[in-house]
This record gives C-alpha cells, sequence and structure tokens, in this order.
C-alpha cells in the first residue's frame, strides 16, 4: 500500500514538473514575458527641478495609452524614476541604480545634454540599455560613440541655434552680449548662434551655482540685447543684476530659460521678451491627437518645453519592443531606428492610435511613429532630421506661443 502511495506521489511529482516545463517553453516562445521597465531619469532637484515633474506627465500619459493597450507581454509598463539634480556623480550613481538594481530595459532622459553624456558614456552604453533623451539638444551629443544606444526625441541646437540667429536678426538686432551656461548645451548653443548671427557678439560663460554674475555680465556688456543661454534659477540671478545694473533691460531667451518661474522671480520686466525652443508642426494632425489627449487627463496643456518629446521617447520604446519581440538592448536599439521610417502602418498619439500600431509591431508589420513633438526619423546618430522650432514670448505674465518654423538637418 505504501508503495502505491509513493509511486503516486512520484507521478504527481513527474507531471507537475512536465507541466510548468511547457509552460517555460509557453513563455519562451512569446518572447520571455518579462515585464517592461523604462527609467525615466530627469531633475527634481537643482536647476532644472521645475522642469522634471512637468516633463513626467509626458512619459505618465504615454504608459497610459500604452497600458490601456495591453501593455507590452501582456503586463502593464512600469516607469521608475531618478533624480540628477543635474549633477553628473548623482546622475551617474542613479543611472547604475535604475539599471543594476531596478532592472531597466530602457531610459528616457537625462534631460541636459552633459549629464547626458556623462549618464551614457559611463553607464547605459556599455550595459546596452537604449537612452532616448527628450531635450538634451547638444551638438556634442552626435558625436559620441554609443553603438546605437543613444537617441533624442527632440532636435539639435545645430537646428535651434540657426533660429535663434535668425529671430535676432528678424527683431532688427545687430549687436548682443551672450551668456551661456559652461556645459555641454551652453557651449554648444552659443556656437551654434554665434556662427550663423551676422551682428556683433560679446559672449561669457559662466559657472552653475554662482552668487553673481556681475562679472561676467560686465564683460558682455555694450550690445542691444543679453542673449540668456541656460537655466531658470541661473537666469533669475543674473537677469536681475542686468536690470540694476543697468547693464541690460532687453533680452533673447532660449528652451532653457523658457521658464514660469522666470517669469514668477523677475514680474513684468521682462514682458514682451522672446526666445526659442524645440516645438511641433501646429497643423499636424498628431500634435492634434496629442493635445487632446493630454487636455483629458490634465486639464490644460504644458507650458514647459519636452514635454511631448518625453511622450514620442516612451511610445517609441513600446513600439520597439513589440517590434523586436524582445526587451534586450541589442534588439530594441535597431527596432528604433525603424518604427519611425516612412512607410507601415501609421502610428499617431492617443489611446486608439497606440493600441493599433503595437498589435501591429507585434504581428511583425512595419509601424511609422508620427510623434506629438516630431516625426522621429532618426539617422544613423539617433539625432532627429527634421522638425520645428518654436518663437515664444513672455507676455503678461504668461508664456505665449507665436509661430513654429520648420527645419531639416541633412
Amino acid at each position: 500500500m505504501r508503495y502505491l502511495q509513493n509511486l503516486h506521489s512520484m507521478i504527481k511529482l513527474v507531471l507537475v514538473g512536465i507541466v510548468l516545463s511547457l509552460l517555460t517553453l509557453a513563455t519562451s516562445a512569446c518572447g520571455g514575458g518579462d515585464q517592461l521597465k523604462i527609467a525615466y531619469l530627469a531633475d527634481f532637484s537643482g536647476p532644472l527641478a521645475e522642469f522634471g515633474p512637468e516633463i513626467q506627465t509626458g512619459a505618465e500619459l504615454a504608459i497610459q495609452h500604452i497600458n490601456d493597450a495591453g501593455g507590452i507581454n501582456d503586463q502593464d509598463v512600469v516607469l521608475v524614476t531618478g533624480d540628477t539634480g543635474l549633477d553628473e556623480t548623482k546622475a551617474v550613481e542613479e543611472a547604475r541604480r535604475l539599471v543594476d538594481v531596478e532592472g531597466v530595459h530602457a531610459m528616457v532622459g537625462p534631460l541636459a545634454s552633459g549629464i547626458t553624456a556623462a549618464v551614457a558614456e559611463s553607464v547605459t552604453i556599455a550595459a546596452e540599455v537604449v537612452t532616448i533623451t527628450p531635450s538634451g539638444t547638444s551638438p556634442a551629443l552626435t558625436g559620441i560613440d554609443d553603438n546605437g544606444y543613444l537617441l533624442r526625441s527632440t532636435i539639435s541646437d545645430a537646428a535651434q541655434g540657426v533660429i535663434l540667429a535668425q529671430l535676432a536678426e528678424d527683431e532688427g538686432i545687430n549687436s548682443v552680449g551672450v551668456l551661456y551656461e559652461n556645459s555641454a548645451y551652453g557651449q554648444g548653443l552659443a556656437e551654434v548662434f554665434e556662427t550663423n548671427f551676422n551682428g556683433t557678439v560679446r559672449s561669457a560663460a559662466y559657472e552653475d551655482g554662482q552668487a553673481s554674475y556681475l562679472a561676467e555680465l560686465q564683460s558682455v556688456a555694450g550690445g542691444q540685447y543679453l542673449v540668456a543661454i541656460g537655466y531658470p534659477t541661473q537666469a533669475q540671478i543674473y537677469v536681475r543684476e542686468a536690470l540694476e545694473n543697468g547693464i541690460y533691460d532687453r533680452f533673447l531667451f532660449v528652451d532653457g530659460t523658457k521658464s514660469q518661474d522666470l517669469i514668477d522671480g523677475i514680474g513684468w520686466y521682462i514682458d514682451g521678451s522672446k526666445g526659442t525652443a524645440p516645438a511641433s508642426d501646429d497643423s499636424s494632425a498628431a500634435l492634434a491627437a496629442w493635445n487632446a489627449s493630454y487636455e483629458a487627463a490634465y486639464g490644460s496643456l504644458p507650458t514647459r518645453p519636452f514635454v511631448r518629446e518625453a511622450y514620442d521617447a516612451v511610445i517609441a520604446i513600446a513600439l520597439a519592443a513589440a517590434s523586436a519581440g524582445s526587451l534586450e538592448g541589442a534588439d530594441l536599439a535597431p527596432a528604433l531606428l525603424e518604427i519611425g521610417n516612412p512607410g507601415g502602418t501609421m502610428v499617431m498619439p492617443g489611446a486608439d492610435s497606440v493600441a493599433a500600431g503595437l498589435e501591429a509591431a507585434s504581428n511583425g508589420d512595419d509601424v511609422n511613429y508620427e510623434g506629438a513633438a516630431t516625426t522621429l526619423d532618426w539617422d544613423a546618430a539617433g539625432d532627429v532630421t527634421s522638425g520645428f522650432v518654436g518663437i515664444w514670448k513672455y507676455e503678461g505674465g504668461e508664456i505665449v506661443e507665436i509661430k513654429s518654423i520648420p527645419f531639416s538637418i541633412d
């Protein structure tokens, strides 16, 4: 009797083992069934602290649309956050935590170009984790030897600097002072602007965290306008010093100084000042669809830049995962370069279109994602090759959009 009981138990164990093996094989055939984890490494402290939370809303809206469609591998996609504090050491440590501890498969961010370069070169390239910065605009990022693991969903300042120079000339400006942060972002944008501006330029670099920028201001005095290339916490100090010391009272701003905090800190003194920032095609169906989705979720459209770019980055990663049938970086990187190419099933922002796009990609069909910000028709370096730069201004205590100008980088 005991022999029969033992034999019965052994048979049950064998059968359980067979079932588990079959389930494992079935899971492997479906691409592993792993849960896609995406890091959002941004700024929640430091000079860019006002940007991080608002840009995150774009990433979260994308996650919602993906998960409403059933997610990836029949599981919800998870967003894991990290804070760079606009500090390279902290950013690299956070990136290692996200990769090694959290086990993320892809990363959206960082926001600043210099921080993006540090994270890519120290962590994500070697770890084969695809990284899409929604706001790293420095031309220096193009030259990084990244093996296809670093892309951006925004334009390079190789475009914004040209439009900024054109804006200055359209305003009748023939001489400027330029203050720029001593970083990849500040240097890159200042250089492109100066190369394309036909007037007189006096420029000076500054370091983040200075209590005063008066010496730098005095070294660039004498122009008609001051061009402020940096971040809000810095600009609040030197714009106020320029006004108080009678050095400048007219200004041009850029994406990094497109800030409600700057309005609140300086007040009406900058009313009427104009600037540039990456933008979208005002007439595109993709932008209209995204605007409707964003307003439905949050009540009003964002005022800070790069929210749409964060949405596009997350959607691109999900489409690449569905297309590749894999969450491995070596598979995601080449798949990303394909999902924005012309041809195939058109995918636009919005829950319904994203759902259709994920299904098509999972079935092996080509997809063409028309992003809320750009087409994401990436070149081999991971750069967006065409898009729009917006002209905006401070008016009545608000940021007012004026127009979008198309560009193409050959």
